[in-house]
């Protein structure tokens, strides 16, 4: 069922619902490349391939398609095309005080400012003081160390974005 579903999909539509889930294009075009799929075991294996064949600059592609966290003005201008997912993704932020989105938004900026890109972090889940937390400690990091870091976290996103992609999709399938 899995493979079927996934397989009726035009190249291009399956590379745009990948492109929501990870903007690196070289992954984009890694699993796309994998299609027909064989089976979900073997779809799994190719994102997972794809992940491991990214450099430092194609982590650094995917990192730039998110919005910093708390950033409502980014969510609502630069990432159209995902503003559901990261808002979803960062829905506690919404509910945080005042001081703590104030820490966030310095403490991503003193991170963008040394890394030369935004914190990244799995945030389904989190609250701003947890995030803010992770923040913290995750500064003081070589930017080589957090890149290693941003992308542990950039695979849970898209791991976490193509469960709901696929799942809805075969809901939609499965209801239709």
């Amino acid at each position: 069922m899995f493979t079927n579903y996934l397989n009726t999909y035009s190249p291009d539509d399956l590379r745009r619902h990948l492109r929501n889930s990870c903007s690196a294009e070289r992954w984009v075009e890694l699993v796309a490349d994998g299609s027909p799929f064989s089976s979900e075991p073997f779809f799994v294996a190719t994102v997972r391939n794809a992940f491991a064949a990214l450099s430092s600059d194609d982590w650094l592609e995917a990192f730039a398609g998110h919005p910093m966290i708390g950033d409502v003005n980014s969510l609502r201008e630069k990432y159209a095309d995902t503003r559901g997912l990261a808002a979803s993704e960062q829905s506690a932020v919404a509910a945080a005080q005042e001081e703590v989105l104030q820490q966030l938004a310095a403490g991503n900026q003193a991170y963008l400012d040394k890394h030369g890109f935004i914190f990244i972090v799995f945030a389904t889940g989190k609250s701003a003081e947890e995030m803010l937390a992770l923040l913290n400690d995750r500064l003081p990091n070589s930017t080589e160390e957090e890149i290693v870091n941003a992308a542990r976290e950039q695979r849970k996103i898209t791991a976490l974005r193509l469960s709901k992609w696929l799942r809805t999709a075969w809901l939609a399938e499965e209801l239709a």
